[in-house]
């Protein structure tokens, strides 16, 4: 009863005080008043040296300063709680922030600022400072202060109060000291915790724009970072006396700690947290590898002092988002920093082992959200398998370790790899992700414990299955790599290998989405080079081409003997030895056939050798000269050789163009399509034929379109052909729409001349027309070049100078035809729009039906991509022709069937995005606002359709490709509607004095990127 009576009359003397000093500052009319009137109530609070202030005032004032009481340390302490614990600061601080720092702040030298002003903020409690600075960064109204200087006396104060003496971790030492230990569980604490960190964390956004630089939310909050991980060496304040380890979520400093780093990573500066946590942590794990040879276990851990705030920090923070943001960056940031799987494990185990046992969020958050939703390097995966899968440190024997949990983990990662939908919709990255957790999951596993396991090996199978049908080459790699672990654990000594970048000893489970090293990129980039860059012909035998470099040095050196044989005297009764006269060699004997060649040079008995007159293959074979034996040859199916060199000479026949081609188009594209190439090529040659093959079949394409495009768009849809065949004939049409459209023709002008001619020259015949340059002179004969004898007579005038030219000689020489006779050719560009409609209108009829054996809107989806690529590539062939306006619209109806744009797979929907730009391209501007003027409404629904289209897959399509392709679409229909703009009003204007525009053309309207407002 009697305290309670002694804190009121002390908490009375304290107001008094205030109210004195307020009055004497509204009173004042010098500065060194103000200060005198600062220093009296100072002294009381603070310990003050009173001579710091004797250079600060005038000498008149002094004695008042040195006369003030200085109380005891008892008293003194007495006052200060009641001063900052009731209403006398926030009394007195609202009259120094507003009327003092406008009126006399400015006045106050350097030492008096410091001792008699700022200490009532410096040394005060914080909790109290806080509230009150923070609300002044947003003063608004005046009332005759100045703002500005009240402004920046506030973000002044807070970055001395708050950064540079540590004013957050005088928060945090308030709220766990022991005196708030007892009730810190109260809720009222909890939320006083919480409102101290919103007012902590929201300075940088009340700050002004051009406030300090310490007020930036970058350097503001990374310092505040840096004075809560110092926490970690205050022990006294983690290791309380009276707490036991268990109780540690009461401590109201980590609660405080865990409150302002959620908030923090709620704005957005997460990386900076994760940036100052991991090196500490790191330090102290290093420091225990280093101490214990390498070799740490959880007990030494738990039981150092110094991981005692490492051990819980994380366990503070109540946020789930806080906590999945705070592992997602400390996994990215110890894969930059390179660290080991032994120091990557101690440092999850350090922060997280706790809460991965007590909450089930936390684990769920391991081994679902992080395996199966998020992406990482596959560095940082060993890790989250290490430490959340196995629970284990590396380099232990995983037997007995959570083997359970290891079943279970592969168990859902089987079930989300092995459906198609997650093929079709989801991110390569993310494919690769998920299936390099399988791989490495399944490398740890025994046969048994995959035989126990329900459907896992069938779900496997067909997730491997449905990636194998996948044209992308990265989705491939993923089945068989997949496939090669599930392997090894079937059958150890047997792996099965679906691809030979898989043919090594250990699984690269990164797919290639990293750099590779030096050796392996020179490796990959030579081996892409002898399939795609370099064309490698097969050559094997008798059918070496004789210009090979090899056959030319043996020729050299044969020549080279019989020179050495023409200086002997030849006997003409002599038999000669054939093989000395045979020049050419068989290639597969070429050792033999040298020596042979030099026994039969400096042998005595070559005379007397039999020689073999058996048939020689290679002169029996007989080369074709006209498509009708070509046709013939590639029917016999079971002469692989006569086929082979068909296949050779097909398209020299054809280019040729002989009278014959015609007729025979027809027959020797269907047979070129149905020749397998894989049944006569030698094994590791097949791709050399296939090139041959279809570069004949482009060849038949370029130089008779119609007959042979008849005959391909019948094999398109026929069920008698494969998906190889139907690809390669949507491979054989593109390319030939690209030649053609890149063709050129020549021929000369024509010029329309007088069927009658007069003769007014009197000249004789054999002289040269007088027309030309005006100003020449008369044609005179001329010496020739020097030779004795000339059949002809030349004649030369001489020309006028050009301006500016320098005059190099005099004459000209004339012969029979000028160079302006020379350039009266005709050159004519793009043979493919008289073809486009062959090319495009029978490919696209009938795609959407299911016939025997044809499904391309469902299982045939590659082919169906592929026909849609050509369809945009011979629109864009025909760009800014009138072929394009009549075959635009055919096209767009076909695009924009639901079944086709919002296509289950990806590679469909790039390539009608593909389409798309192609139609954008190639529509010419006045065609389109011409088509508006008319009324037409079908190519402007149209266009409008891919625009429409290109921002919904921008927006939600999960594919990157298909994003990067859609803002391409988005782009150049921005582009096409300006220009469409700019030829619809000259053409309107151009119309004004002509008649009327159609009733509804006023309706009509073309939609520009933000400028409609949409």
């Amino acid at each position: 009863m009697e305290e309670g009576l002694e804190k009121r009359e002390l908490e009375g003397e304290v107001v008094s005080k205030v109210a004195e000093v307020i009055l004497a500052l509204k009173n004042a009319k010098h500065v060194d008043q103000v200060i005198c009137a600062l220093h009296s109530i100072a002294t009381l609070l603070f310990p003050l040296d009173s001579s710091l202030l004797s250079d600060s005032i005038h000498e008149s004032y002094q004695d008042q300063v040195f006369s003030v009481e200085v109380p005891s340390a008892e008293k003194r302490h007495g006052w200060w709680h009641a001063f900052y614990r009731g209403a006398a600061f926030p009394t007195l601080a609202r009259f120094l922030l507003l009327d003092v720092a406008s009126n006399w702040l400015g006045c106050f030298p350097f030492s008096a600022q410091k001792y008699v002003y700022d200490v009532f903020f410096v040394r005060g409690l914080v909790t109290e400072v806080l509230q009150i600075l923070v609300p002044f960064l947003q003063l608004n109204v005046s009332d005759g202060l100045d703002v500005n200087a009240v402004l920046s006396n506030s973000e002044r104060l807070l970055v001395l109060c708050l950064l540079e003496n540590n004013g957050v971790l005088q928060l945090a030492k308030e709220f766990g000291g022991p005196s708030k230990l007892k009730s810190v569980t109260d809720e009222w604490i909890k939320m006083d915790i919480s409102r101290v960190a919103q007012i902590v964390v929201s300075i940088p956004d009340k700050a002004r724009m051009n406030s300090l630089a310490s007020l930036s939310s970058h350097v503001f909050f990374k310092q505040i970072i840096v004075q809560l991980l110092s926490l970690a060496e205050e022990r006294e304040m983690i290791l309380l006396d009276d707490v036991d380890m268990d109780e540690m979520d009461k401590n109201g400093a980590l609660l405080f700690v865990g409150e302002m780093f959620s908030r923090i990573c709620r704005r957005g500066s997460a990386d900076l947290l994760s940036s100052e946590l991991i090196p500490e942590v790191l330090r102290l794990v290093n420091s225990c590898l280093s101490s214990s040879n390498d070799s740490v276990s959880k007990e030494l851990l738990r039981s150092k002092p110094d991981t005692v705030f490492w051990l819980r920090i994380m366990e503070s923070i109540s946020d789930p988002y806080t906590t999945e943001r705070i592992s997602e960056l400390i996994l990215h940031k110890l894969a930059t920093q390179h660290a080991n799987d032994v120091q990557a494990y101690w440092v999850l185990w350090l922060l997280f082992h706790r809460i991965f046992k007590l909450q089930a969020s936390v684990r769920s958050m391991f081994v679902d959200k992080l395996l199966l939703w998020k992406v990482f390097p596959v560095s940082c995966l060993k890790w989250i398998l290490q430490f959340a899968v196995h629970e284990c440190p590396p380099g232990t024997s995983l037997s007995g370790h959570n083997r359970p949990g290891l079943l279970n983990t592969v168990q859902r990662l089987v079930t989300v790899w092995c459906k198609k939908e997650f093929v079709q919709t989801a991110p390569i990255e993310q494919q690769a992700y998920i299936s390099a957790a399988l791989g490495l999951s399944l490398e740890t596993m025994s046969k048994e414990e995959l035989d126990g396991m329900k459907n896992a090996m069938h779900l496997i199978l067909q997730g491997v299955s449905c990636r194998l049908e996948s044209p992308n080459h990265l989705v491939r790699k993923m089945a068989s790599c997949v496939a090669l672990a599930l392997s090894k654990i079937i059958d150890p000594k047997n792996p099965l290998y679906l691809d030979h970048s898989c043919s090594e000893e250990t699984i690269d489970w990164e797919f290639g989405f990293t750099i590779p090293k030096k050796g392996n990129l020179a490796a990959s980039n030579s081996g892409e080079k002898g399939v795609d860059g370099t064309k490698i012909s097969r050559v094997s035998g008798p059918e070496r081409d004789s210009d090979s470099p090899s056959n030319k040095e043996k020729s050299i050196h044969v020549k080279g003997k019989k020179k050495l044989l023409d200086f002997n005297v030849l006997d003409p009764d002599e038999i000669i030895d054939p093989a000395s006269l045979n020049l050419e060699s068989d290639d597969n004997d070429e050792d033999d056939d040298d020596s042979a060649s030099e026994n039969s040079y400096s042998s005595s008995d070559s005379s007397l050798q039999p020689y073999d007159l058996s048939d020689d293959d290679s002169d029996l074979k007989r080369k074709f000269s006209q498509l009708a034996d070509v046709v013939a040859a590639l029917r016999k199916s079971d002469d692989a050789d006569g086929v082979e060199r068909a296949i050779d000479v097909a398209e020299k026949l054809i280019r040729a163009s002989p009278d014959e081609l015609k007729h025979a188009a027809r027959d020797l594209t269907r047979t070129l399509v149905q020749v397998r190439c894989s049944d006569i090529a030698l094994e590791g040659a097949e791709e050399s034929i296939e090139d041959k093959r279809q570069r004949a079949l482009v060849a038949l394409a370029v130089t008779c379109p119609f007959e042979s495009l008849e005959t391909l768009n019948k094999l398109l849809y026929s069920p008698n052909v494969d998906i190889s065949q139907r690809i390669m004939i949507l491979d054989v049409m593109t390319e030939a729409a690209q030649e053609l459209a890149e063709s050129k023709s020549m021929k000369p002008k024509h010029q329309i001349s007088s069927l009658i001619s007069v003769v007014s020259d009197t000249r004789p015949w054999f002289l040269p027309s007088s027309t030309g340059t005006p100003g020449a002179g008369s044609w005179k004969e001329i010496s020739g070049t020097g030779t004795l004898l000339s059949w002809s007579n030349s004649y030369g005038r001489e020309l006028p100078s050009k301006p500016n030219q320098v005059k190099k000689g005099k004459t000209r020489r004339w012969s029979l035809r000028s160079p302006a006779q020379q350039n009266q050719m005709e050159y004519s560009h793009n043979k493919f729009p008289m073809y486009a409609a062959a090319f495009m209108l029978p490919a696209m009829e009938g795609y959407d039906k299911k016939r025997h054996g044809v499904d391309l809107l469902g299982r045939d989806f590659i082919v169906f991509g592929k026909l849609i690529y050509m369809l945009g590539v011979c629109m864009k062939c025909v760009a800014m022709h009138p072929e394009a306006t009549v075959l635009a619209p055919s096209l767009l109806n076909m695009l924009r069937s639901r079944e086709v744009c919002h296509h289950q797979e990806a590679y469909v929907r790039r390539a009608v995005l593909f389409a798309a730009a192609c139609l954008l391209v190639a529509l010419h501007p006045t065609y389109i606002s011409s088509a508006l003027l008319e009324g037409n409404v079908e190519i402007s629904t149209g266009l409008e359709w891919i625009r429409t289209l290109a921002l919904d897959v921008a927006e939600s399509d999960t594919d990157k490709e298909c994003y990067t392709m859609a803002m391409t679409c988005i782009q150049l229909h921005a582009e096409m509607a300006l220009q469409t703009s700019r030829a619809l009003e000259s053409a309107r204007s151009s119309l004004k004095a002509g008649p009327g525009l159609p009733s509804d053309a006023s309706k009509l309207t073309i939609k520009i990127p933000y400028i409609n407002g949409d």
